[in-house]
């Protein structure tokens, strides 16, 4: 049992916070590239993101792993969209701070959803049992690319005209 749901139920919960943090990081990080903030679309984002993080610590674990150190950099990186945006109000480097630390977000985000689908998705997971074969690491390395020159648009991309600065 965690939080009073099976482990099943747990990880189904997860799973869809999980999805949802993807999705609305994606629409997110659209709106960066169009430089609109969609405060709706990135609040959401970064509460499940975080939600997403902090309810992966909760299974049961043998010891500190690959996992918890993502969990524990995604947490991280979090932190610093988080104070950029709503401390800083994205003022002179925080600008540049909530881009990269978002789009770093949701890559860590899709990068796990990666190695979970490799180890649960049934037509995948034969093409890398050990998640160290070359079907894997393209997969992964297409990722990081596409987050790559996602962040870097975006760095170059996101001026928002701040209410009451225009």
């Amino acid at each position: 049992m965690i939080l009073g749901m099976s482990t099943s139920a747990f990880t189904q919960f997860h799973v869809v916070i999980s999805l949802i943090g993807i999705f609305t990081g994606v629409i997110a990080v659209f709106g960066v590239l169009s430089a609109s903030r969609l405060p709706t679309w990135t609040a959401l984002f970064l509460i499940t993101t975080v939600a997403t993080s902090v309810t992966g610590f909760m299974f049961p674990a043998m010891g500190f792993d690959a996992a918890d150190v993502v969990g524990v950099i995604s947490l991280v990186i979090l932190a610093i969209a988080i104070v950029a945006l709503y401390v800083y109000h994205l003022s002179a480097a925080w600008r540049w701070l909530y881009v990269v630390s978002s789009v770093i977000a949701l890559y860590l985000n899709v990068f796990v959803g990666v190695v979970q689908s490799f180890q649960k998705v049934p037509f995948l997971h034969p093409l890398a049992p050990n998640g160290s074969e070359p079907p894997f690491i393209i997969a992964q390395v297409i990722v990081m690319v596409i987050f790559i020159v996602l962040g870097i648009l975006a760095a170059k991309k996101f001026h928002p005209v701040m209410r009451g600065l225009a």
